[in-house]
């Protein structure tokens, strides 16, 4: 039995012509990003996007219907296509995430091929748009005439079209920011981090307040001739209080009295103050070489120096514990005259006029006597309709998991 092999392109197509031809789109979008210095993809804004992806729709949607007996055209809709193009993305997206993405020194070779900004190449643009033809083409044959048993296909195609299609084309359209804010004032520009130029909101923010809650603080022993923290001889204590006890080798230490707020009175002994002033304090008896001592100790503050106890070169320190939360007491004025009054905690943003507003982060150096709190705001436009798409994903999945129930029940 003679066994004659198929030549390439002969029909049907199969596998191997796939991935030739993903390569080839691949090949060719590094060939216009070297021809063209790695300028990448124009970048298309609402509503010429907008237009540009509901044209491609239709187009893809059309031909899909209107040639859908056609050899070549059942060819690019198909599995085997398909597959080669999610390798494609996968493999791009990949160098993406494991090479450096950011500016690159313009005459390199990664600058040329913009292999630091892969996610706006034409490799990457060539092979999506050559995936949603593929996707839209199968999904236009299961959509006309409509079976209700395609149902569950057409959730789940329909909707990994929309998500993919929305996030890619739109993607020019986030805009994302960073408002710093000092106590008592307003901004109303905000900060990128691709540029050092301030960027003009459609709103301001004013700060009315922030504050922060810390975490109990923690005994450590610090060499200062090093200036180094001895982390393997000590042990971090989880909550400074008192009667608390912690050993080390040598060193014993006893917390007699504990003050959250405090400030040394004319005395020299600390006395419970307000918050806004005083620093955490603790009174501890230390036992070192047979020897033993009460002292107070602090954690300081950008105003005042902290007390620690010396243990003969080897320093006994409280350090302030870390952020529990904070948050920021704003009010949002449009240019229109909007107003909006809320407060900005971690994981708690706030909606203004299509725009998300988060709780970043502050100055760090001055903890929590920090005025300057910095605010992230983030528009997303398309961001809706890529949650549609999620959605419909998932009454696809749900859709077919419940096809599969009625199916055992019946068998």
């Amino acid at each position: 039995m003679v066994v004659v092999r198929r030549r390439w392109f002969q029909s049907p197509w199969e596998f191997r012509e796939a991935f030739l031809v993903t390569a080839i789109a691949v090949i060719a979008g590094f060939i216009i990003e070297y021809l063209g210095a790695g300028r990448g993809v124009p970048s298309l804004h609402q509503p010429v996007n907008a237009i540009a992806l509901a044209i491609f729709g239709v187009a893809v949607l059309g031909v899909g219907l209107a040639f859908r007996n056609n050899a070549v055209v059942q060819w690019l809709g198909g599995i085997p296509l398909g597959l080669a193009l999610i390798f494609a993305i996968a493999v791009l997206s990949f160098i993406g995430g494991v090479l450096p993405q950011g500016e690159a020194a313009p005459d390199s070779l990664s600058a040329l091929l913009r292999i630091n900004q892969i996610f706006s190449s034409w490799p990457f643009a060539l092979t999506v748009l050559f995936f949603l033809a593929n996707l839209g083409f199968g999904l236009s044959w299961k959509l006309l005439p409509f079976k209700m048993q395609n149902l569950q296909f057409i959730l789940f195609h329909a909707g990994f079209w929309l998500a993919l299609a929305c996030g890619v084309f739109g993607s020019s359209d986030l805009q994302r920011f960073v408002v710093p804010i000092e106590e008592g004032k307003a901004n109303n520009l905000g900060y990128s981090m691709n540029s050092d130029v301030p960027t003009k909101l459609p709103f301001s923010i004013y700060l009315e307040n922030f504050s922060l809650e810390e975490y109990p603080p923690q005994l450590l022993l610090y060499d200062p001739q090093n200036d180094k923290l001895l982390v393997e001889r000590s042990q971090a204590i989880i909550q400074v209080r008192k009667g608390v006890t912690a050993s080390w080798k040598g060193v014993n230490v006893n917390v007699l009295d504990y003050l959250s707020y405090g400030l040394r009175g004319a005395d020299g002994v600390p006395q419970p103050a307000d918050q806004t002033a005083g620093i955490p304090f603790a009174k501890v008896q230390v036992t070192s070489n047979g020897t033993s001592f009460d002292t107070w100790i602090s954690t300081g503050s950008p105003m005042l120096k902290p007390d620690a106890a010396d243990l003969g070169g080897i320093l006994l320190i409280m350090v302030p514990g870390s952020p529990k939360a904070f948050n920021s007491a704003v009010s949002i004025q449009g240019e229109n005259g909007e107003q909006k009054t809320a407060t900005l905690g971690v994981n708690q943003p706030l909606s203004f006029n299509g725009w998300k507003l988060y709780q970043m982060g502050y100055d760090e150096k001055m903890g929590r006597w920090s005025q300057l709190s910095l605010i992230e705001v983030i528009r997303d436009p398309w961001l809706p309709a890529v949650y549609l798409g999620l959605f419909m994903i998932m009454a696809g999945n749900i859709l077919f998991f419940w096809n599969g129930i009625k199916r055992s029940e019946v068998s």
